[in-house]
Formats: structure tokens, sequence, C-alpha cells
């Protein structure tokens, strides 16, 4: 086996971009090992070796994985250009450089991940991965059966054709929506096409990592174990392990 890591992966873990777009910045010849540019993809780094990006030193970070429970109301953005509350004003100031994977918009609430890992970004959004994620939502009016079933089979929006993985109905207006490749406002966009209106919008699970009795505006930090969840790769389970001193309210 080679020795070293290969210098997309270890751009990745400096919290540089997904392996993707480090070979992109690779192969721009944005890259320096030892001094001299390198433009090879193949090239792996050793113990001892320094590497820059456009003339800037980089090197690992420790990875930072957070579950967030969003509150509605905020918008996933650092700065906002209207003036709205974002989630970063939620959060401790160590956890600002994280970037959110994925979104949620300002009127929807729930599991939200941040962390500094590319690599896992770019696992969790790429739609050939299909990470299911499951929400509550709640309508203006009750569903009719037809409805639920045209969910499933598709709905042709402004964005194309939306479906949802699996569909359950909880109560008249309350329903339970699995998808495992998201549009953006895909929910909202295919209840609106169809007549209805979202009330509320609960996103409880991603993977098979549940939201559980996270608080809104609270985070924790992920254990390895709900790393694996997170992924799809372990058995769900709807109860969070993690210790108190990992969840933290934000101020």
């Amino acid at each position: 086996m080679p020795d070293g890591t290969r210098l997309n992966k270890y751009l990745a873990s400096c919290a540089v971009g997904s392996r993707r777009a480090c070979d992109e910045l690779i192969q721009a010849g944005r890259v320096e090992v030892n001094g001299s540019p390198c433009s090879h993809l193949a090239t792996r780094i050793q113990a001892g070796d320094h590497v820059k990006v456009d003339g800037r030193r980089v090197a690992p970070r420790e990875v930072t994985i957070v579950a967030f429970h969003k509150p509605r109301g905020y918008v996933c953005s650092r700065e906002d250009e209207l003036g709205r509350d974002t989630i970063y004003t939620l959060l401790p100031g160590t956890l600002h450089a994280l970037h959110h994977v994925g979104r949620l918009d300002r009127d929807s609430e729930g599991l939200l991940i941040l962390t500094n890992d590319g690599d896992l970004s770019q696992r969790l959004m790429h739609p050939s991965k299909s990470v299911e994620k499951e929400y509550l939502v709640t309508a203006n009016q009750a569903f009719g059966n037809a409805h639920l079933d045209q969910f499933l089979e598709g709905v042709y929006t402004e964005s194309g054709k939306l479906r949802a993985k699996a569909i359950e109905r909880l109560s008249a207006r309350r329903i339970r929506v699995v998808l495992d490749h998201g549009a953006k406002r895909q929910i909202r966009l295919m209840f609106e096409t169809m007549g209805y209106t979202v009330t509320k919008l609960l996103r409880v699970r991603i993977g098979q990592l549940w939201l559980g009795d996270l608080e809104p505006g609270h985070w924790a930090v992920l254990t390895p174990p709900e790393v694996t969840m997170l992924l799809g790769t372990a058995a769900p389970a709807k109860k969070r392990s993690s210790p108190p001193a990992t969840r933290k309210k934000s101020s």
C-alpha cells in the first residue's frame, strides 16, 4: 500500500474543500508541495511535507462535526444582506468556521449538520449517495389520499418532477415525508403545486441520525458512532446518547 496521504485527501483534511474541489485547485496549479508547484493528482503527502494553497500554508485541522437544532426564523448563512438573523448568531465563535451541510429555509426547523470536513459534506450531499432525510410536515388543510399517492409518484413543479421516497399520514393535516434526493425547497414546492400551504416543516433525521431530544438552538458534537449513523451505515437510534457535557445551549 502506498505511503502517505493522497494530496486531495490531505487538502480536504485542511478544510480547503471537498476532494473534488481540491482536485480542481491542484490541476489549476494553485498548490505547492515543499516549495514547488504541484499539479499531479497522484501526489502523496508524507510526514514533514509543507503544503501551500495560493501561497498560504495549510495543515490538517481537527475534524469537528456538530448536530444543531435550527429554530424557525433563522437563515443558513454567515451574513444576510436583508439583515435577517442567521444560525451563526446562535452558535459560539468557536464554531463559526464550520460550514452548514445543505440548508433549511428560514421558516423550516430541525436537524442541521455543521462541519469543517469537506469530504463528509460531499458524501452527505452528493446525489449518488442517496442519503435519506426525514421530515414532519403540517399543512393548512387535510390531505386527500390521492394527493399522498401523487407525492410518491411524482409532482410536476417549476423545478421539474419531484417525488418523495416515502410518505405516511400521521393525522388529517400532518404527514411524515422521506426524501433521498433533495431539490431546493422541494417539500414546499410539491405541496404548493398540489394546493397546500406548509405551516410547519421539521427535519427529524439525516441518514440514520435522529434529532431526538436536542432542543431548538442547542448543538452537540457528534461521537464516532453518531457520525456512522449520519452516513446511514448504522441502525437508526431515535434517542441520542451524548453526555450532557457535549450538549450546549447557544447564547
